[in-house]
């Protein structure tokens, strides 16, 4: 169930008729809107930049849209694949981004994979990849069952985060598949079981397209304090972008690149353990949902010694102005030399209203 604008209910209605009968169920305040956006200017337009520019259908000025997006989410999507090392210094597609285009993931999530190679540790990524590209694979609990669901989730809960946590629940998935009763194990757990299956399924298609551009893929290594480094560089290669540090040790998260603050989901891993265990300072998260409370959801912790080690200098020197920066910077430069030495630089989106980390933004 979901709120919807007062033109779908009128379709529905049209559909309904004259078999047939629709009841459209919302409260009187607030009414319903008279239209719904269009997806493409709520949803994040950097993959679709890159099919266009891939495609070579038309400029991006040229190229008619429906509804098209403002210029300055046209141009947040080019500053991500230029940070991405997608385009070269002309504008054009790179190399690397021919074969992240091979792959029918975001761009950054496509970044990372290949990243994986590079680290050793490609078939927690294809895992990590194709759980997020399924839909999610938790069951919203029925009422009176919420503590149970928790209860049973939290059993899957990995300390490094919540990617790790995936991993776990897709590798026990494959442990009992064989068992006749795989079905009632997903539902004793508050699985879904169909989300499990898709999963499982995106993950062959990777695998089998990292085969035919004959790409490694190394031997599964999970559980070693090794391949859990080198999977948290394989996520900053491509999410570099999507770093937040707790601000003041209860859980108000400060996104480095446009000022905003977030809190982590309460279904997250930490958001279940921070009571006891606490928040980590640093971490990565894979969705940035606006609501009441900006919710970040798929957290892990990260070190900030290898999100420097991992993001784009040029990137780094274009983050806002911001305490969170000015630590970076003592971690990258400890001599005090704040100079940039690297003459390519573009400004990133931000809200200049933001000028402390500890003001709550809500506004984009």
């Amino acid at each position: 169930l979901q709120p919807i604008s007062r033109c779908q209910a009128d379709v529905r209605r049209q559909l309904s008729a004259p078999t047939g009968k629709c009841f459209c169920l919302y409260p009187e305040e607030p009414r319903l809107p008279a239209e719904t956006s269009s997806q493409i200017l709520e949803s994040n337009i950097t993959p679709t930049v890159l099919f266009l520019k891939r495609m070579e259908i038309a400029g991006l000025g040229q190229c008619d849209f429906i509804d098209r997006p403002d210029p300055e989410g046209l141009m947040q999507a080019l500053e991500e694949l230029d940070y991405l090392a997608a385009l070269d210094d002309d504008g054009n597609l790179s190399e690397i981004v021919i074969i992240i285009s091979e792959f029918p993931l975001d761009p950054q999530m496509a970044k990372a994979l290949l990243a994986s190679c590079e680290f050793d540790c490609v078939s927690e990524m294809l895992t990590i990849a194709a759980m997020l590209s399924a839909p999610s694979c938790f069951l919203e609990p029925s009422a009176g069952l919420t503590h149970e669901a928790v209860h049973c989730h939290r059993k899957f809960q990995h300390p490094e985060g919540d990617h790790f946590t995936l991993i776990s629940i897709y590798n026990t998935f494959k442990q009992n598949r064989e068992s006749m009763c795989v079905e009632k194990w997903c539902k004793d757990y508050f699985l879904d079981h169909g989300a499990l299956k898709r999963a499982d399924a995106i993950r062959s298609e990777l695998t089998d397209i990292l085969n035919r551009i004959e790409l490694p893929i190394s031997q599964p290594s999970f559980g070693t304090k090794t391949n859990a480094h080198n999977i948290k560089r394989a996520l900053l290669a491509g999410f570099f972008m999507q770093i937040a540090r707790d601000v003041d040790g209860s859980g108000n998260y400060f996104i480095l690149t446009h000022k905003h603050m977030a809190q982590v989901h309460p279904l997250s891993g930490y958001g279940a353990q921070s009571q006891k265990l606490g928040l980590p300072e640093w971490v990565i998260f894979h969705e940035y949902t606006l609501s009441d409370n900006n919710y970040m959801r798929t957290v892990s912790e990260i070190s900030p010694q290898v999100f420097i080690q991992m993001a784009p200098l040029y990137f780094f020197y274009n983050l806002p102005s911001s305490e969170s920066k000015d630590i970076l910077q003592d971690i990258l430069d400890p001599d005090g030399s704040r100079n940039c030495k690297d003459g390519k630089q573009r400004p990133l989106t931000s809200n200049s209203d933001c000028t402390t980390e500890s003001q709550h933004t809500t506004d984009v």
